[in-house]
């Protein structure tokens, strides 16, 4: 697996489609925001976010990340199968081949029709450049085999040297001489080509992953088309209140990845994962758990979308592939958000600087 799957991630969804036009959305500032944010207060079960874009996102999506080119296609047919509508997936995870042919089998087996499916890809680093963002999403929606995505996300705010996808695709965070080198596109210059994407119909929204508010706050002054969402890290260890506040004040819908803390960075022999407590068998979590009659996992995964934070677990059991995906037909009491909230240490594990990297995004 390689060290640049480690560092990605997005959101993905379920929904009804708005009649409005993309070219239309590309001055939405305050309408169709996504409710504000709400620390405790339990929030409707609805099974979507209404993003800025006049588009529906599910709450719950099925995440593509570390999942393995040999069962992808059968992992996304099966998902489907048990009712997931929206796939998370990124250049970065080298499966979008696969998770196309899942689809198309789905759509073949007459499952869902396309218009039934939320789908996401991710924009990396290495295509930054203004004149490389549309050849690359041609090149993803060609892997997956569709004409458009429902959500385009910026992977990183980080520009690295162009590599050739014929020399080494997905690219990773080093060039074609495995060093680490910056490129040279502004995230404006990346936004701006990103929003002639939703204009020319190949994204139906476009969003970001991985930024902080400064950066935000920074796209929001020349943004004509506002990002959809933000995806971040996001779990009992490391919850960025005041970042999840502020996006989803400014009508940004928030999707939260790596839900379960520590669990997915184990595999990466992560000394920070190692050296956590996994939230999965922490102590208050259980007794959350038990007490509503839910798994652990559950009760992480609501503890978001009661927040109206959008989640993307992923599962190869069939099991839990369906409990993962029903976390919206139960509450947690305020004592139970606030034994959560209390869990809170700031720990980050998808941090560039983890994996040796020298680009320090988050200091």
């Amino acid at each position: 697996m390689s060290i640049a799957k480690t560092l990605t991630r997005t959101t993905s969804a379920i929904a009804p489609r708005c009649s409005v036009h993309p070219i239309l959305k590309s001055s939405v500032t305050t309408h169709c925001r996504p409710a504000a944010y709400r620390p405790f207060a339990s929030m409707p079960s609805s099974t979507t976010i209404k993003l800025n874009s006049g588009h529906e996102m599910p709450l719950v999506g099925f995440g593509l990340w570390k999942v393995n080119n040999d069962t992808c296609a059968d992992q996304v047919y099966n998902a489907i199968k048990a009712g997931y509508r929206c796939f998370d997936g990124a250049c970065d995870y080298g499966n979008e081949v696969e998770s196309g042919q899942g689809v198309a089998r789905a759509i073949k087996d007459g499952l869902v029709k396309r218009s039934d499916l939320f789908l996401v890809s991710k924009i990396w680093n290495s295509f930054h450049d203004g004149p490389r963002v549309e050849p690359i999403c041609k090149k993803q929606l060609k892997d997956w085999g569709l004409d458009y995505f429902d959500l385009y996300i910026m992977h990183f705010p980080i520009s690295l040297k162009y590599v050739d996808p014929e020399v080494r695709y997905p690219p990773g965070f080093t060039d074609e001489n495995d060093n680490v080198t910056p490129g040279k596109a502004s995230i404006q210059e990346t936004w701006t080509a990103m929003e002639k994407l939703v204009e020319g119909g190949l994204c139906r929204s476009i969003g970001v992953s991985n930024f902080r508010g400064v950066l935000l706050m920074d796209l929001l002054r020349y943004a004509k088309i506002r990002p959809a969402t933000l995806q971040i890290e996001h779990h009992p260890y490391l919850m960025q209140e005041g970042l999840v506040k502020y996006a989803q004040d400014e009508g940004i819908a928030v999707t939260a990845y790596s839900s379960f803390g520590p669990q997915s960075f184990l595999e990466m022999d992560m000394q920070q994962a190692k050296d956590a407590a996994l939230l999965l068998e922490h102590p208050d979590v259980k007794k959350i758990a038990d007490k509503h009659g839910k798994t652990a996992a559950q009760v992480l995964l609501r503890w978001a979308t009661q927040r109206n934070v959008a989640v993307i677990p992923k599962s190869n059991n069939k099991d839990r592939l369906a409990q993962n995906l029903d976390v919206l037909g139960f509450d947690l009491q305020d004592e139970d958000m606030k034994a959560i909230k209390a869990i809170d240490r700031g720990l980050r594990f998808n941090d560039p600087l983890n994996y040796g990297f020298s680009l320090p995004i988050y200091v």
